[in-house]
């Protein structure tokens, strides 16, 4: 049983995405429960950051934040196409 109630009817992408393993439900959490949910998964984001910096060094810390720079391309073309 979920404290959270999902909407009749969800998108293709939020079905997709809410169906990955373990991100999934982390991600119906934040959208759907509490609001607190979305502190607890930044801080839940920034403690793996970590342990991958305490367990590869400085590559757990740049390979993350290269990840990112294509996600960050997609959010700015979005905001400049209005």
């Amino acid at each position: 049983m979920s404290a959270y109630a999902l909407p009749a009817q969800l998108t293709l992408w939020q079905r997709i995405l809410f169906a990955v393993p373990l991100l999934g439900r982390m991600i119906k959490e934040v959208a759907y429960g509490p609001a607190e949910n979305l502190y607890y998964a930044i801080a839940t984001f920034v403690s793996l950051w970590g342990c991958s910096i305490m367990l590869f060094g400085i590559p757990g810390l740049y390979l993350p934040a290269l990840a990112m720079v294509p996600v960050m391309f997609i959010l700015l073309i979005t905001i400049t196409r209005g």
